[in-house]
């Protein structure tokens, strides 16, 4: 079984989204069990609340360095540490092209009475910072529109082999790339290759052999 790390963020505000994206991703794996993958779901209530040798906060960025996904839901206001979240997630996935960063704001109503200015203002400022990083984000009305959404988004990555679906239910076996003598052998026709220590790599099913002595569509047993 192979395990997907998903944490999500967001303010306080959007309780009503959190618990109505975490039953979501529990029908999600649901419905990938048997294609091998479940996807663990990270929220900050997972978190305790309880003196430790690190700020919380800290604690929160590690789980967020150790993720595969990063979603971010906004609606009126964008706070120090949600800033910083997205800050950390950021930096990691230009380090590491971990985690994959999706932003979600609600396009809620606003009334004139109740709005506070300087929480519109952080939410633009973030925004704005959002496309000078050249990060696309998306909107959305109702928790419907936002589960729908990204359940598009994770259809998608299962087609790229990101998330690599395995519609048996058995582990996806993944392209293998060897070196021999610095020509490489990858991916399917029971040749056999000795290399430069006199060992043999057995590889099945080759389906051609460049100039290069690079195979291609092969597997090595």
């Amino acid at each position: 079984m192979k395990k997907i790390r998903l944490f999500l963020a967001s303010s306080s505000e959007l309780l009503e989204e959190r618990k109505e994206f975490e039953l979501f991703i529990n029908r999600k794996n649901k419905e990938w069990h048997d294609k091998g993958i479940f996807i663990d779901l990270i929220i900050w209530e997972d978190f305790l609340d309880a003196m430790s040798s690190t700020r919380l906060q800290d604690e929160y960025n590690k789980a967020i360095a150790e993720s595969d996904l990063f979603v971010m839901l906004f609606c009126t206001k964008v706070g120090k540490y949600t800033n910083e979240e997205f800050d950390f997630a950021y930096h990691h996935f230009m380090k590491n092209n971990r985690p994959l960063i999706f932003t979600y704001f609600k396009d809620a109503p606003i009334t004139t009475g109740s709005a506070n200015k300087d929480d519109i203002r952080s939410l633009w400022a973030f925004q704005e910072k959002l496309v000078k990083l050249g990060h696309f984000y998306s909107t959305y009305k109702n928790v419907d529109g936002l589960k729908y959404q990204f359940n598009g988004q994770l259809e998608k990555l299962a087609e790229k082999g990101f998330i690599g679906l395995n519609e048996q239910g058995k582990t996806t076996k993944q392209p293998v790339i060897q070196k021999i003598n610095k020509a490489n052998v990858t991916g399917n026709n029971n040749i056999v290759i000795q290399g430069s220590n006199n060992s043999n790599i057995k590889i099945q099913n080759a389906h051609k052999i460049n100039n290069i002595g690079h195979i291609d569509n092969a597997n090595f047993s």
